[in-house]
């Protein structure tokens, strides 16, 4: 069936590609809580400017340590970034992070990340679509 995937309609889709779909860029870790199930807790207001829905998959890569973790995120206070369980022993209050989150989409659509560099106090200082 060529470089396509079934689907149970029976047409043929074209072959996927994952994509960057928004990030959070230079977030500082507010605080974190080892003993949470898990999970990284972000602002809402960042997490709707980047495009992440509550519980979406995300990576985290931490600039102050050089760290990465794959995890989900979950709403919280404004301009709060809380690492909760495993993902706690990552980073420490502080830290400088970026936080990812992926959308698969079908080869060759054109689509633009919503990129937010972040200022002060964890605030959305500007958007970029490309």
């Amino acid at each position: 069936m060529g470089g396509g995937r079934l689907h149970s309609s029976g047409k043929v889709s074209a072959t996927l590609e994952t994509v960057l779909k928004g990030k959070l860029h230079r977030l500082v870790v507010t605080e974190t809580n080892l003993d949470y199930e898990g999970s990284i807790e972000i602002g809402t207001e960042l997490m709707e400017a980047a495009g992440i829905r509550p519980y979406e998959q995300v990576l985290i890569a931490n600039f102050t340590n050089g760290s990465r973790a794959w995890t989900y995120a979950i709403p919280h206070k404004k301009g709060q970034v809380r690492l909760n369980g495993g993902t706690a022993r990552m980073g420490i209050k502080g830290d400088i992070i970026t936080v990812f989150a992926f959308v698969s989409i079908e080869a060759g659509e054109e689509f633009h990340p919503k990129i937010v560099f972040v200022g002060k106090n964890n605030s959305v200082r500007k958007v970029d679509t490309r």
